[in-house]
């Protein structure tokens, strides 16, 4: 049986964990007060990895929350995964060199391609993400306010076969919105591609844990991000950790 990997989501703004309403950041909903507490409990639930997006850095272009994401990398025994706000070199260097184990290129990966091919060269396939966001199949960029002309494939085809290994791809139009996840669009950026893909946005319940894990069987899916399902309560980190095995 296929097991893929749980990354609970903790998205920052103004200090504390937010989430947004498909990416809209005047439709957010404030559910804790410090992130360390939140990646604290999810780590307490047995969690191996955390996924931290600085909402503020995202917007902002500059790194807004890196002591919140630095904390939880040296004080907690997880995985730390972050995404927002970094632009540059200087950027992946300071995150990785601070304990940090995986840094998420977005809008960077969009507008300078070369620079975060030259990333992957330099701190290896494992450590740079290539994050991918998409409305209606066409990927958007800083902060999701923008949408470029390229599609989700093109653009997760061109980081693999630069040297990537693993793309986060959000569907836009599902996150936040607890409708579930959108399977058929992370199987065609999986089966077009062969990235390790993990999935985001909408997922709601156990189910759609099962559904992902249904798609791995067959592509190179192989982990999950959950945000809001948790946070309102829908089922809690420890079943979803159980469904996935």
């Amino acid at each position: 049986m296929t097991t893929i990997d749980i990354y609970p989501a903790i998205d920052m703004r103004g200090g504390k964990c937010v989430r947004l309403y498909k990416g809209d950041y005047a439709q957010e909903t404030i559910y804790g007060d410090s992130p360390f507490d939140m990646a604290k409990s999810f780590a307490q639930a047995g969690a191996k990895f955390v996924h931290m997006v600085d909402l503020d850095g995202a917007k902002d272009g500059e790194r807004v929350h890196a002591a919140d994401v630095i904390r939880v990398a040296q004080q907690l025994d997880i995985h730390v995964q972050i995404g927002g706000g970094i632009r540059s070199e200087e950027d992946v260097r300071f995150y990785l060199e601070n304990g940090v184990d995986r840094v998420i290129i977005g809008s960077l990966a969009i507008r300078e391609p070369q620079l975060v091919v030259r990333f992957i060269e330099k701190f290896g396939a494992e450590r740079i993400v290539i994050g991918i966001d998409a409305k209606d199949g066409m990927v958007a960029t800083h902060g999701w306010l923008e949408t470029s002309n390229q599609s989700a494939v093109e653009v997760g085809r061109y980081f693999i076969e630069q040297g990537a290994k693993h793309i986060i791809f959000t569907d836009i139009a599902t996150d936040g919105t607890l409708q579930g996840p959108n399977i058929t669009a992370n199987e065609q950026l999986a089966n077009n591609t062969g990235a390790q893909v993990i999935v985001s946005g909408g997922m709601s319940s156990l189910a759609d844990i099962q559904a992902v894990k249904r798609a791995a069987e067959n592509t190179s899916i192989r982990g999950v991000i959950i945000g809001k399902a948790l946070y309102t309560g829908q089922f809690t980190l420890t079943q979803a950790l159980e469904e996935a095995k």
